[in-house]
């Protein structure tokens, strides 16, 4: 059975309506379509320059039914939107990705049941439900991350454990809810994998983001060629594309892998790559494409949505994204209890500096305010000037 196609004109709508949603927007306006937002916040990024804006809870029976009546197809700006709101909009519209795959992507133990029927590794977990599975956890997991099973995002969560008494009191402070313990692995880095799949089962990939993390919250993506190993680069890449077709997913996936330090056991055991976790829409990692490719992430999630020919993306530039917090703008200001606007002037006289901002109206230590891509023709041009933006923005080096 052919899937519908529908053509720049038609109205396209996002739930969720923060800076993927926005920039979900941007491109599906490019494109000439209409689009409609549905979130609760009156000031969403999104919902600020979307044609449409819906403001009620994402499972609001009139919102909903607003969002079906004017939309053609739909699809989700980050994971936690109700699944149950997805199955409801799928019985008259189509929505990519599917209420399954993002039901299944809200829960780690959920997740990691399908990984396995994937056949790609994980690190070594054990499910946390109760106080008896406390005293069965093996010794050799700890030291670990005890990670809530939903509604973990940007190291929220997530708790370092080393003993079972550590153990115990981080289930005690997550208030016990489901949980992941997962071992601690040695890191030679971290990598991400973004791909698109349409409807007929055709997808293409962008090669493997290096990633850096601060406190939990990505902070930096080097986008080069020579970054990732051309061997190691091609597993990732077929694994997860192995993970989308086991779920039979339509849309932009991106799935986080922890390359291990050869030489340890864990390395001899798993293998170089395991499996962090998954995200069933536009990622963090993957803002570089909008300048660094001829076809960014979010065109490819308008594609999947409306059921256009996808194209294997071309990298054209190096890329350096730098995520910018509120920090920056707290660090611009003289008082530390305030926020100041950051030097752009001095950031933007850097040459191939590109500045993204998500309408945020305040900013707050932690909070994804905006990101800086920088695009170069060779790596170490566009990583030098990182480097500079970086310092003028008081963004600790790397």
């Amino acid at each position: 059975m052919n899937h519908p196609i529908f053509l720049p004109g038609a109205t396209l709508g996002v739930m969720g309506g923060g800076q993927l949603g926005r920039m979900f927007v941007q491109a599906a306006q490019a494109m000439g379509y209409v689009t409609v937002v549905l979130d609760p916040d009156d000031n969403s990024p999104a919902g600020l320059i979307s044609h449409h804006h819906i403001s009620t809870d994402y499972a609001d029976a009139k919102g909903l039914s607003q969002l079906m009546q004017r939309c053609a197809a739909i699809t989700t700006e980050f994971e936690n939107v109700p699944a149950h709101a997805l199955t409801t909009l799928s019985a008259t519209l189509s929505i990519a990705p599917s209420a399954q795959c993002v039901a299944i992507a809200q829960d780690r133990i959920t997740e990691k049941d399908h990984l396995k029927r994937s056949g790609v590794p994980t690190a070594p977990y054990a499910v946390i439900e109760t106080v008896d599975h406390l005293s069965d956890v093996p010794d050799n997991l700890l030291p670990g991350i005890l990670k809530t099973a939903r509604l973990g995002y940007d190291g929220k969560g997530q708790v370092r454990v080393t003993t079972r008494v550590e153990l115990a009191s981080a289930w005690d402070a997550l208030n016990r809810v489901p949980c992941v313990l997962e071992k601690m692995l040695p890191l030679a880095m971290e990598c991400s994998v973004i791909v698109a799949r349409a409807h007929n089962g055709e997808c293409v990939h962008y090669w493997p983001q290096r990633n850096r993390h601060r406190d939990g919250i990505l902070a930096i993506t080097q986008a080069y060629y020579e970054n990732v190993p051309a061997a190691l680069a091609h597993q990732a890449i077929e694994a997860t594309k192995r993970i989308a077709k086991e779920l039979n997913y339509v849309g932009v996936l991106c799935v986080e892998y922890f390359v291990l330090q050869e030489g340890s056991p864990e390395y001899a055991a798993l293998g170089a790559l395991v499996v962090n976790e998954m995200a069933p829409r536009p990622h963090n990692s993957g803002h570089y494409t909008i300048d660094a490719c001829d076809v960014s992430q979010f065109e490819l999630q308008v594609r999947t949505l409306a059921g256009l020919p996808l194209v294997q993306p071309r990298q054209h530039s190096a890329a350096v994204m730098l995520n910018l917090l509120g920090d920056v703008w707290l660090n611009a200001s003289s008082d530390a209890a305030t926020s100041s606007t950051p030097p752009w002037a001095k950031v933007l006289a850097l040459q191939g500096v590109h500045l993204h901002l998500y309408g945020k109206l305040q900013a707050r230590k932690g909070r994804k305010m905006g990101h800086l891509t920088v695009t170069a023709p060779t790596a170490s041009q566009a990583h030098a000037t990182a480097l500079e933006a970086a310092r003028c923005l008081g963004i600790e080096a790397f």
